[in-house]
């Protein structure tokens, strides 16, 4: 007897393939670069001020539909932003390229970890674990803006996310199916859209909470609730917005947005960065450190909340 997530899988691949063309390049084809983005009714630098701005231009703007009449966000489209370093604004260093907070809410920046989270988010960092190491997803919200371009694909009943990262892909319905039992965890959790006049909301749980939010660690447990909202703020504008909601991690929910710029040139295709599982010095340093590594659950998180709390108390 087949187990029911083998239908779920099945079906998420098929209607992932039935749609997609094929974007593997030529052998010894150069990647093509994305143009200057346009001039915008709303600038893109920084992150707070394009949210507020992009929010009411959405309201006011009529998008090209699909012949079921959503709004259209077909196409290639490259990400402005460059949270994957890091959530917070940093600076420019030899490892990151830089770039201002997406963090719109709260209004500090900051996302709101408990002080034990925070505590054990500096583990991590010291050990240098991230899951893309070792060629794993990167899970929701981080795929969204884990590269640089992504192809967004319609049917009158799914959106499609296709990734520049290796093996990443999304197949989100909206077609009024509920989420699937809660005792299935997956790497990029279990998205269900609908849609709130012209922005596709997208409700993501069952995460398996193996992923980072960031490349310093931040992370969430399997209990996590992701709410995204995309709108389209002009023709070649995608406003994209991320609520993350846990109360084992952080002391309230926070939310992440940015633009996304339509790549207009002409043949432009999407490449994918390859990545080889199995690398022998990523997969030792993994498991020689399984002891804080892949991710944990709510409880093994209230388990180290209750022994952080101890120990402070103690002092």
């Amino acid at each position: 007897m087949r187990h029911p997530l083998y239908g779920f899988i099945l079906a998420t691949a098929t209607v992932a393939a039935a749609i997609s063309l094929a974007t593997v390049p030529v052998a010894g084809q150069r990647r093509q670069a994305p143009p200057a983005p346009a001039t915008s009714a709303c600038p893109d630098d920084t992150p707070a001020a394009f949210h507020a701005c992009a929010t009411e231009a959405a309201k006011r703007f009529d998008p090209p539909r699909t012949s079921a009449r959503h709004p259209d966000f077909s196409g290639i489209w490259r990400r402005m932003a460059r949270a994957h370093e890091d959530l917070h604004e940093h600076p420019r260093t030899q490892d990151d390229t830089g770039g201002p907070s997406v963090i719109v809410a709260p209004a500090d920046g900051l996302v709101p970890m408990q002080p034990w989270a925070e505590a054990h988010r500096q583990e991590i960092v010291s050990k240098y674990l991230h899951h893309n190491a070792a060629c794993f997803l990167s899970g929701v919200p981080l795929t969204m803006f884990m590269t640089g371009q992504f192809q967004f694909l319609q049917t009158p009943t799914h959106f499609v996310v296709l990734s520049e990262e290796s093996h990443a892909f999304r197949s989100v319905p909206f077609d009024g199916r509920p989420h699937i039992d809660s005792d299935i965890t997956l790497w990029q959790g279990d998205s269900i859209g609908r849609w709130e006049g012209n922005t596709l909301v997208i409700d993501t749980t069952n995460q398996n909470a193996r992923v980072f939010l960031d490349q310093r660690g931040r992370f969430y447990t399997d209990e996590a609730r992701v709410e995204e909202r995309l709108a389209l703020v002009e023709a070649d504008t995608l406003h994209y917005q991320a609520t993350v909601d846990d109360p084992n991690v952080y002391t309230r929910p926070f939310t992440i947005a940015f633009a996304y710029r339509r790549n207009t040139e002409p043949g432009v295709e999407l490449w994918e960065e390859a990545c080889y599982e199995g690398n022998a010095l990523s997969m030792e340093h993994f498991l020689t450190r399984f002891e804080i590594y892949p991710g944990i659950t709510a409880e093994q998180a209230r388990e180290l909340r209750r022994a952080w709390e101890a120990r402070e108390g103690a002092r």
